[in-house]
């Protein structure tokens, strides 16, 4: 059993961990725009919308940078 779990975690390379990375910041970006555009109305939205653009700009940012680590 251990050895299986050591051999799964070793699987897992540097663009694997970028890949996965991009994809949780991607979907949290949009839960946060989402946020923004539609539970909060007044100025917080804006809040939640510039920090889910900022999500979205580091998912980009992770994702250039996959094959070139």
């Amino acid at each position: 059993m251990h050895f299986k779990k050591q051999a799964l975690i070793m699987g897992m390379n540097k663009n694997t961990i970028l890949g996965w990375a991009t994809f949780i910041m991607i979907v949290m970006g949009l839960l946060l725009i989402g946020l923004g555009a539609f539970r909060y109305s007044d100025v917080s939205g804006w809040g939640f919308a510039a920090v889910g653009v900022g999500f979205l700009a580091n998912a980009w940012v992770f994702s250039s940078l996959k094959g070139r680590l």
